[in-house]
């Protein structure tokens, strides 16, 4: 029953959304957070954009461990969809560990200097949006390994 958690490429189509939707609600609290004025208010979302970051990681090895298992199984524009997302992501994870950075350190350079706050929370923003654009990247690619219904005419990578 549980035998699937054992395979990387299961792990990998399990948790590999976290980084983005997670990114996402964060992204969106953060800017409540940012309209509402209150340094009160940015916690939460900064939370989830630490969390949202962090899980990047635990995407990225799974999906690396996963590689050689789903290279064996694909078609042939499959295989170039898959050698994509992985370039995609060894050349752009970095992004989603930048925004966890700035999000623990708008969690915890405030207590210091709290006129710090808007700042950062900006920092973090951008960063959010950053991280967003490139998971979308990434798992532009990543869709298409192996659904065909999402494959460009004549198969193309771009």
């Amino acid at each position: 029953m549980f035998t699937e958690f054992q395979q990387p490429a299961y792990l990998h189509l399990l948790i590999n959304h976290l980084p983005i939707i997670g990114t996402g609600v964060g992204l969106l609290g953060l800017i409540v957070g940012l309209l509402l004025r209150h340094p009160l208010a940015l916690i939460p979302a900064l939370i989830i954009l630490l969390f949202s970051g962090l899980s990047a990681w635990p995407v990225y090895v799974t999906g690396s461990s996963a590689y050689k298992p789903i290279h064996k199984i694909a078609d042939e524009a499959g295989v170039n969809w898959l050698d994509e997302h992985m370039d995609r992501a060894d050349n752009t994870v970095w992004v989603f560990y930048v925004m966890a950075g700035f999000a623990a350190l708008s969690l915890t350079v405030p207590l210091k200097w709290p006129k710090s706050v808007k700042p950062l929370a900006i920092l973090v923003l951008v960063s959010a949006i950053g991280s967003l654009g490139v998971g979308g990247y990434i798992a532009q690619a990543g869709g298409r390994i192996r659904h065909t219904e999402l494959r460009p005419p004549a198969n193309e990578l771009h």
